[in-house]
């Protein structure tokens, strides 16, 4: 019986690499593929390296023309708007789950694999892929996946979602695969996660300096430019006050920056589109989840409510800090995910 081949998506890291070794020990027919992103391209040698000693094949696919169309500048624009994005939900969708499987799929394999720390299953009596935390909660990643449709989910494989992160590490070290790095960088197309040179260099003639202002519309200072700010943020602000201010709101209209008090961040609800839900189709009727809005946070108590198909609310039990545009809010029920939608605004 032929065996079904398996692509794997090497980043030059040790997850990725035991993603490998233990879809090999499975019995798939595993071979490796690494993506060029941009000119930095140290991970190659290193991927090489990997599939070397694991013995199986690399392809190398560039994609850096279209990483820049669908990620990149969209991510740049974001921050102009007044937004904070998150860029590996929309490369995961786009580039891993999309062009780079269909690339795969074109190879003869079955599945693409990945490092993430979630679990994808299938559900016969609603014939629908499911998606779940990983094991290690410390480490689990499903929060970036939530915008997977059902096609791109049936593909997916992620080795390592039963694991907890210090059992791959012991399978790494034991395979001789520990060399390798344990992390990635926060984004990986940003030199030393230094977003504000990044986007100084790409958007310098589009950026203004403005005005920062209390909530009662009072001058307090200057800004650089609203994309180098992002709500919560205390550092940075060059304001002399007798309580520490923080960033409550961008005005892109207007091009302030919009200060308060740490208590002026707690928000109770937020406005959600973009939806996309995974065990259903379309949310009808009032749910109770638990909605997380930033990646490496605990989800909270809520309230999802629908306003049209592609537009939900979302009201928490207890008030939220720093609700950000721009980012994800996704849902779940214990350990399954929902699905999730990008943050429009607070209410």
């Amino acid at each position: 019986m032929k065996k079904e081949r398996v692509a794997v998506a090497m980043s030059g890291g040790k997850d990725s690499a035991v993603a490998a070794s233990l879809l090999i020990d499975e019995g798939y027919d595993v071979f490796g593929v690494t993506m060029i992103l941009s000119s930095e391209s140290k991970h190659l040698k290193k991927t090489q390296n990997t599939c070397d000693y694991l013995n199986i094949p690399l392809y190398v696919v560039d994609y850096t023309s279209v990483f820049k169309d669908k990620v990149i500048t969209p991510f740049c624009n974001e921050y102009l708007n007044g937004v904070t994005p998150n860029p590996c939900i929309v490369c995961n969708k786009q580039i891993k789950m999309g062009i780079l499987l269909n690339w795969a799929i074109s190879e003869g394999a079955a599945y693409l694999a990945t490092g993430h720390y979630a679990k994808v299953s299938y559900d016969s009596k609603t014939g629908r892929f499911l998606l779940y935390k990983g094991k290690d909660k410390k480490k689990d990643q499903s929060y970036l996946l939530w915008s997977l449709d059902q096609t791109q989910l049936s593909h997916l494989k992620t080795p390592l979602g039963g694991l907890l992160k210090s059992e791959v590490s012991k399978i790494a070290e034991e395979r001789g695969l520990f060399e390798l790095e344990a992390e990635s960088q926060e984004i990986c197309f940003i030199p030393n996660d230094d977003y504000r040179s990044f986007l100084q260099g790409r958007l310098k003639d589009f950026i203004s300096p403005g005005d920062i202002v209390d909530k009662t519309g009072k001058v307090l200072g200057r800004h650089q430019g609203l994309p180098f700010y992002t709500i919560g943020q205390r550092k940075g602000l060059g304001i002399s006050h007798k309580e520490p201010l923080y960033v409550l709101n961008l005005n892109k209209e207007k091009n302030i920056v919009i200060v308060g008090e740490e208590k002026d961040l707690y928000k109770s609800s937020l406005v959600a589109s973009n939806l996309n839900f995974i065990p259903f189709n379309v949310l009808d009727k009032e749910m109770a989840v638990e909605a997380q809005i930033r990646y490496n946070m605990m989800p909270s108590s809520a309230t999802i409510l629908p306003l049209s198909e592609d537009k939900v609310i979302v009201k928490f039990a207890q008030k939220q800090r720093a609700i950000t545009p721009g980012q994800s809010v996704v849902f779940y029920q214990r350990d399954k995910v929902l699905g999730g939608a990008i943050i429009d605004f607070v209410r």
